[in-house]
C-alpha cells in the first residue's frame, strides 16, 4: 500500500479531486488547508500570509491511501491537474504504507483501506 501526499495550489483542488474520483476504485481523499513555504521562501509570492514575521503561501494538501497498483494513476492524475508551470506548483510524496486498520470493523491491510 501506499500514501500519497499532494501539496497542490488551492485553485486547483477542484479540478484534481473532479478527476480523482473519476478513478475506480478510489478509496477516498482527505483534504488539508495548510500553509508554509519552498526554497523562494515566499518572497514574491503575491498570495502570501504573514505570520510573526514569518511569510507563508496557502496550500492545500492532499492524502490518499491506494493498493500498489493504483499508486501511479493517482500520482500521474495529480501531476496533470495541478501541473501550471510555474514556481511553487507543489510536490507529490509517496510512502510506503506498512498496514491499515478500519476502526469501525478492526479490518486491517487492503480491506480496509
Amino acid at each position: 500500500m501506499k500514501e500519497i501526499k499532494a501539496i497542490i495550489r488551492p485553485f486547483k483542488l477542484l479540478e484534481v479531486t473532479e478527476q480523482l474520483q473519476n478513478i475506480e476504485g478510489l478509496p477516498g481523499v482527505t483534504v488539508s488547508e495548510i500553509k508554509g513555504f519552498g526554497k523562494g521562501r515566499a518572497k514574491n509570492a503575491k498570495d502570501k500570509v504573514t505570520y510573526e514575521m514569518v511569510e507563508f503561501i496557502p496550500r492545500i494538501k492532499l492524502e490518499v491511501v491506494v493498493n500498489d497498483e493504483m499508486a501511479d494513476e493517482v500520482v500521474n492524475v495529480i501531476q496533470k491537474y495541478s501541473h501550471t508551470g510555474n514556481t511553487g506548483d507543489g510536490k507529490i510524496f509517496i510512502i510506503d504504507v506498512e498496514d491499515v486498520i478500519k476502526i469501525r470493523t478492526n479490518e486491517r491491510g487492503k480491506k480496509a483501506i
